[in-house]
């Protein structure tokens, strides 16, 4: 293997061509032309203008991005997460073509890219699966017998996506068939697939996933957990790894969960197990993410592993170079995702130019960024920024040192999610563990993050003041 086209932009091509680079393999970016500046165009060996900015046009333009592999001469082709990455289609075009594709097979990106294929094909493994039906539901009055059966508070969820698009809290019977409806328009909407299904509501859940690794000889490796829960609109902000509340014996049995469910779909290559975990910290099978997960650094900092070239060894045909019992967890690590969103309007996205962007540094910081200075965020792409991650040999440390590097980070022209990172690691609740997917509901609002502002400048102003006034005193020359 000595090319590989990144088929993706910003921080995740910038991060797999680091990894390509340093195993001496050249690499080819691909950009639209709202990306003919970017950062990744310039990291790669090679770049093509592969389609217009919108998505369809460029990045998610499979054919295109396949030819200009081919006629690039590149052996592999790496998807890194979002737009073809769970593509099935597109990942079995790619070996059509000739291309090596550093990822699953497309029989196992279909099977787990659909959440009811997914509970099917776990079933004989003995995986724990929140109570509910496996099957796609669209008569109300047999969702509402299943309802009855299972008891309310009931979750109504779309059988072919994520991100909380088709996805219903139905707290009452009463509110069930309207609250169908919308679950089944809104999934039909996401994902061209209106399924859906129903299973009991966990509360105060906890969102904690393993990170497995497959080879073709057989061996599928678990690098331990990370800590997800803390979201806004179903989506992570901050990430940790390992989590405040498993023991050595749940990480254990999660991460044995974890290797049963990547081998009911033959699995190949680098894979996330999603579990919900219930108060009494009783864990259940959510689903698989069949690709490098945003959050993977933290894995890599508390391991010493590199993700991302374990793919590409496994993607070459390679044994995986370590045993289970060969992996240890080292000290503490925490990310944070800077996404150009407002959080004190909703997290709605903020578009502008960056008009000073530099990156906080030292010891312990790692950033995973694809933007630079003068840079306008495109409207048309995820918001995200860069991951700002942390490390520390305890979790205290971690969480000290994120607070510290947000205040390194500057950034303006835009509004980010950086204060809301802070307000989270100085909360009581997240430093001491005792917090769940509920968290942005029960502690944060707009008000408080504004009140909290308001409170560091005033201060900021007053020993600005005290200072100005003791130069002053100091300055002052006697008369006599």
């Amino acid at each position: 293997m000595k090319k590989i086209l990144v088929a993706n932009r910003g921080e995740i091509a910038i991060r797999v061509m680091r990894t390509a680079r340093k195993m001496g393999i050249k690499t080819i970016a691909v950009y639209s032309t709202a990306d003919r500046h970017a950062p990744h165009v310039k990291f790669a060996d090679e770049a093509v203008c592969i389609g217009e900015a919108p998505s369809k046009e460029s990045y998610l333009n499979g054919k295109r991005i396949i030819e200009e592999a081919t006629r690039l001469g590149a052996d592999a082709i790496h998807p890194g997460y979002g737009f073809l990455s769970e593509n099935a289609a597109f990942a079995k075009a790619v070996t059509e073509s000739g291309i090596t594709f550093i990822g699953p097979g497309p029989r196992a990106i279909e099977m787990m890219g659909s959440k009811l294929a997914a509970k099917e094909a776990v079933k004989k493994y003995d995986i724990p699966m929140v109570p509910g039906v496996d099957e796609a539901i669209s008569d109300v009055n047999k969702a509402r017998a299943i309802a009855r059966e299972i008891g309310f508070p009931i979750l109504i969820k779309a059988s072919a996506g994520g991100g909380g698009k088709g996805m219903r809290i139905v707290e009452k019977e009463k509110d069930l068939e309207s609250q169908m409806e919308r679950a089944i328009s809104e999934a039909t909407s996401a994902f061209g697939d209106g399924s859906v299904f129903i299973e009991k509501y966990v509360s105060s859940p906890r969102h904690i996933e393993i990170q497995i690794m497959a080879d073709s000889h057989g061996n599928i490796l678990y690098f331990f957990e990370r800590e997800c829960s803390i979201q806004r609109r179903h989506q992570k902000v901050v990430e940790e790894a390992p989590s405040a509340i498993l023991t050595p014996e749940l990480r254990r049995e999660m991460g044995i969960a974890a290797t049963k469910v990547a081998r009911s779909c033959y699995y190949l290559g680098a894979g996330t197990v999603e579990f919900l975990m219930d108060a009494g910290h009783n864990f259940y099978f959510l689903e698989m993410n069949t690709r490098l997960q945003v959050e993977h650094p933290v894995t890599e900092l508390v391991t010493g592993v590199d993700l991302v070239e374990l793919q590409i060894r496994v993607a070459r045909g390679e044994e995986l170079p370590m045993k289970q019992e060969d992996l240890t967890i080292r000290g503490h690590a925490l990310e944070l995702r800077v996404y150009a969103e407002d959080p004190l309007n909703n997290f709605l996205p903020s578009v502008g130019t960056l008009e000073r962007y530099r990156l906080p540094s030292g010891e312990g910081i790692r950033v995973d960024n694809g933007f630079e200075e003068g840079m306008e965020i495109p409207i048309f792409y995820d918001p995200m920024l860069a991951k700002l991650c942390t490390y520390g040999k305890s979790r205290q440390e971690a969480i000290q040192r994120m607070i510290e590097a947000i205040d390194q980070y500057e950034v303006e022209g835009i509004q980010t999610t950086l204060p809301f990172g802070r307000f989270v690691c100085e909360h009581e609740a997240f430093r001491s563990g005792q917090f769940d997917t509920h968290f942005v509901k029960n502690h944060y609002s707009p008000e408080v993050l504004l009140k909290k502002e308001q409170e560091e400048a005033r201060i900021a102003a007053h020993i600005a003041l005290k200072k100005y006034l003791e130069d002053q005193k100091s300055l002052r020359i006697p008369t006599s």
